[in-house]
């Protein structure tokens, strides 16, 4: 089968957040025997990337694409068309079997297409994008603007009649099926992470120490994820704990020079360290020594629909976890004893860690083997792969062979 996979992010190497798994899944349709050709922004070393992936690249080259491009709001909704007609003029030359899209913003091409070229479309959202801006200054979103993009994302399977849609979370997932996508066409495959990189290391836990305590979390540092909750927190421990370390491992974003901005006002700089980006290859290795990982998200739709991969990466490494009560994630990990939720106020999110640093380490070493072994079984990439390649496989056997 020829597979025409569309995203608006560099392929490779991820570039963070939903990007990571594009590669594992393509290697999984690429080892099934599947040509997988890739449209989206360019890659650093082409040839290489295809030799090693056995992929066919279509680089977009109209203007840069990324988390930190200028105007990356207006290019993101210009994007569709410049892509969809870049898989139309390779369509006169390669007959493509099934269209997948990775994310919101090219299955909104990846909609046009099914019409156009009349082949099966697979929707792969690994978020609810525009959920996430309800924690934008309303001078950068306002909200009745952002309330028609929201109906839209979600309207998307329905209105292009998308053959299957693939989910972050059952959440988002019950989010379509309201607006009248059938049930039957959607299939949950959360996110993964890769147990290789991020295993968990018996020698690692058995060094942890909270003298002082090391507090981390890493991310790409967008709106939603640094802001009230997290100043209060390090403000809250800071009280009780002088000595804790908070670190931060992400690019230099606006959101992240704000809360930096913040906590130097609060008298905060020694106790938050800020360590820019680092490879998605190299992160296990700064977040392995650590106490304890946060995901101290703000209140959104989008965040509720999220599958957070810092969570699971945490889980994998065996570091205890504490986390805003993000839906997508209570519903999976409700009987996690690993990962503690609290209410989405700081000092809460500043006492469940300190209650982590109470609790004898042995505990917290044994909690940390039992979940590091489940996230391993149940969400390394290459089961999340597979249950997709399933469903790509599916939908085109369903072209193939319809029922009579």
């Amino acid at each position: 089968m020829r597979i025409a996979l569309l995203t608006h992010e560099p392929f490779y190497p991820p570039s963070g957040g939903g990007s990571a798994e594009a590669v594992y899944l393509v290697r999984e349709l690429v080892r099934r025997g599947h040509a997988v050709h890739v449209f989206g922004p360019p890659v650093a070393d082409p040839d290489q990337v295809r030799r090693e992936f056995g992929i066919e690249l279509h680089p977009f080259t109209r203007w840069r694409m990324g988390r930190t491009t200028a105007l990356r709001s207006v290019k993101y909704l210009l994007y569709p068309s410049f892509l969809q007609r870049m898989v139309e003029v390779a369509a006169r030359t390669t007959q493509f079997d099934l269209i997948l899209s990775q994310h919101t913003i090219s299955a909104v091409a990846a909609g046009r297409l099914r019409r156009r070229l009349g082949v099966p479309v697979v929707m792969n959202f690994l978020d609810f994008l525009t959920g996430f801006m309800e924690t934008w200054p309303a001078w950068l979103m306002p909200p009745p603007a952002l309330a028609v993009l929201k109906r839209y994302e979600l309207s998307l399977p329905r209105r292009f009649a998308a053959d299957a849609v693939l989910t972050v979370s059952d959440v988002l997932a019950d989010l379509f099926v309201e607006t009248g996508f059938p049930r039957d066409r959607l299939r949950p495959i959360y996110y993964g992470y890769d147990a290789d990189l991020f295993a968990f290391d018996p020698a690692a836990v058995a060094v942890r120490t909270d003298s002082p305590p090391h507090i981390v979390m890493h991310g790409s540092f967008d709106h939603h994820h640094l802001g009230r909750i997290a100043l209060e927190a390090v403000a809250h421990v800071h009280a009780e704990r002088r000595d804790a370390v908070f670190e931060f491992i992400g690019p230099e974003t606006g959101a992240w020079r704000r809360f930096a901005q913040e906590a130097r006002k609060r008298g905060r700089d020694a106790t938050v360290r800020h360590t820019g980006f680092v490879p998605y290859r190299e992160i296990a290795a700064r977040l392995r020594p650590a106490t304890l990982g946060i995901v101290p998200y703000e209140e959104s739709a989008g965040v509720h629909c999220a599958f957070v991969a810092k969570a699971v990466e945490y889980l994998g490494l065996g570091l205890p976890v504490v986390a805003t009560p993000l839906r997508g994630l209570q519903r999976y990990f409700r009987a996690e004893p690993l990962l503690r939720f609290t209410s989405f106020d700081g000092r809460g999110f500043g006492e469940a860690i300190l209650g982590w640093l109470r609790e004898p380490p042995a505990r917290r070493a044994e909690w940390g083997r039992l979940a590091a072994a489940r996230v391993r079984r149940e969400l390394d990439w290459r089961v999340i792969a597979a249950n997709a390649a399933d469903c790509v496989e599916e939908v085109a056997g369903r072209r193939q062979h319809p029922q009579p």
